[in-house]
């Protein structure tokens, strides 16, 4: 437990929320949150063990998949318009 202590010395755990809280907020799944911590697209994740810590100030990153249309059927015509 020692440890645990030192590895949150100076963390303030009240100034975090989970995944699962941000989920609610955000309005997306637990699983889109969970990637976007892995691709650090949320500044100031904090991961320990096999969870996330993010802060209560982090806000909601802009979705950045591909929304033009432009890979639409590629793989009936074998190119990309």
């Amino acid at each position: 437990m020692a440890f645990l202590g030192a590895f949150f010395e100076g963390i303030k755990m009240n100034e975090y929320k989970t995944i699962k809280e941000t989920a609610e907020q955000w309005g997306i799944s637990v699983r889109r949150i969970q990637k976007m911590c892995e691709d650090q697209r949320i500044p100031g994740v904090i991961k320990f063990g096999r969870d996330w810590a993010i802060p209560n100030d982090a806000e909601k990153p802009a979705d950045a998949r591909v929304k033009s249309g432009k890979y639409k059927n590629w793989r009936k015509t074998g190119t990309i318009r």
